[in-house]
């Protein structure tokens, strides 16, 4: 990618980021709109979760391939791709008839999603070479998820009073088309100096996981023991079969040798605790403030917004710390905040009185405010830039992964709890288990933030990329001799 001026470089940062705005919009504004499609379209619990997990799954199913697609045949060009599907997806979501329909247009909208922010990151991270410039573009990215957590739940509550849940993806439509626009004449066109071979089992192995796994969560309190089984059964041979199979590709879907980095691989789990937390925190709050409380769309997303403000002022701040002190300590004080606010609902039933859910909302803004800046700097900062783009892949993999089993793990605790009851009756009780769990993925980002950021950390960072970068240059070496 040929050397830009600061101007030009703000301008791919801001064209980026709308992909981003747009894909965290669309997940939380639809949020809001739940309670109103399960009484449109007559939807269980457990249909509820996969309007949200049938997006998110096939997110991160892709997004490794997209990542190194990117890094193969030009990233802009999969931006723009990724733009246009996304776009197409979210038309016909609006247009949906029916829950299954709607199921199958997510996954259309998330094929064109995972196309979009790996990529983008990517080309953020070879625009913004320097480390301490880059620090701080990622944390504009991260504010941007602020920005949409911000707007999403009032956008998404004016939307569904004024027209209905199906107004929410008109939005994505015109910032499609604009972000489309901009891209095709001012992002210059990039791509990794060697292209990387496609790895089609390691993608069906892939696919094969996550779906597996999130089918015998989300089903589990419903489905009968002979259903749920085969499909665990199935994740663990997925698994089994990846990490047997990619070790012996030259170049893998999933490059097992990043893990050797304790930064890389800290960052990894941290991102699927913190968005785990995310998915289980967003799904409990919507249906507890429509179906519990009874407020409309509007209200409920006017009472998120202690938990979303906070988050879009932490981010910038989170990615001026990174640049300055390193992730250490943005992700002790995500780790503490997000931990009291579980426990606060957990022990305390929060959500029963005004003040302390004010109080735990605004601790969860905090919390995931600070989380984000570090996880994607720590995963990319590491790499050789020709790896950008599978490395920014893995790190929006774990987010997606994380929101995924937060969703289903959290809504298949919640379903089993209130069985056939009724939310008013049940919800508080029902829901206790699940604010634990989340308290313990807030412990998890504390601790593995804390452990996998220090000195020693980061010596294995550098051997990892040293090792990537030789073992680059013998590939090349080799092919040139066989050419």
């Amino acid at each position: 990618m040929p050397e830009l001026s600061p101007r030009r470089r703000m301008l791919v940062l801001a064209i980026c980021c709308m992909s981003l705005l747009i894909v965290s919009l669309d997940t939380t504004a639809l949020n809001v709109g739940l309670p109103s499609m399960q009484r449109e379209l007559h939807a269980s619990t457990a249909g509820l979760q996969w309007t949200i997990d049938a997006y998110t799954l096939v997110l991160a199913s892709l997004l490794m391939l997209a990542g190194s697609t990117g890094d193969r045949v030009g990233r802009k060009k999969v931006f723009m791709t990724g733009l246009v599907v996304f776009t197409l997806g979210s038309l016909l979501c609006s247009l949906a008839p029916n829950l299954d329909s709607l199921i199958a247009f997510r996954m259309v909208q998330a094929v064109g999603g995972s196309m979009l922010n790996p990529v983008a990151m990517s080309i953020i991270t070879n625009t913004f070479t320097d480390p301490r410039e880059r620090a701080r573009a990622i944390g504009v990215w991260g504010a941007v998820v602020g920005i949409s957590m911000a707007a999403g739940p009032l956008v998404g509550g004016l939307l569904v009073e004024s027209v209905d849940w199906r107004a929410i993806f008109w939005v994505n439509l015109p910032v499609g088309l604009a972000a489309l626009l901009l891209t095709l004449r001012f992002v210059p066109e990039s791509r990794a100096p060697k292209a990387r071979r496609p790895d089609p089992v390691g993608q069906v192995l892939v696919i094969a996981l996550f779906g597996a796994l999130t089918y015998s969560i989300i089903e589990a309190p419903t489905a009968s023991a002979a259903t749920v089984v085969p499909f665990g059964v199935v994740a663990l041979a997925a698994l089994t079969g990846l990490l047997w199979y990619e070790p012996r590709r030259d170049e893998p879907l999933i490059d097992l040798r990043f893990f050797r980095s304790v930064p890389f691989s800290g960052a990894t789990v941290i991102a699927i605790s913190a968005f785990a937390s995310l998915g289980g925190f967003l799904f409990l709050s919507t249906l507890y403030l429509q179906n519990v409380r009874g407020l409309d769309a509007l209200h409920a997303g006017l009472w998120m917004l202690p938990m979303a403000v906070p988050m879009f002022l932490c981010a910038p701040l989170a990615g001026r710390l990174v640049g300055s002190r390193g992730p250490r300590l943005p992700l002790v004080i995500a780790g503490v905040a997000m931990t009291a606010s579980a426990v606060l609902f957990a022990a305390f039933e929060a959500e029963t009185s005004n003040a302390t859910l004010f109080v735990g909302y605004v601790l969860f803004g905090i919390g995931f405010g600070f989380v984000n800046a570090p996880i994607t700097n720590t995963a990319v900062s590491g790499m050789p830039r020709s790896q950008a783009g599978v490395a920014a892949a893995v790190a929006s993999t774990s987010r997606q992964l994380g929101q995924t089993l937060g969703v289903a793990v959290i809504g298949a605790v919640l379903a089993s709890g209130i069985g056939s009851s009724s939310y008013h009756q049940t919800f508080v009780t029902a829901a206790r288990p699940g604010w634990w769990i989340l308290a313990a993925c807030g412990v998890a980002v504390l601790t593995i933030g804390a452990v996998t950021n220090g000195r020693w950390a980061r010596a294995t960072a550098e051997r990892t990329a040293e090792r990537l970068e030789s073992a680059e240059i013998r590939q090349v070496v080799g092919a040139g001799e066989r050419a």
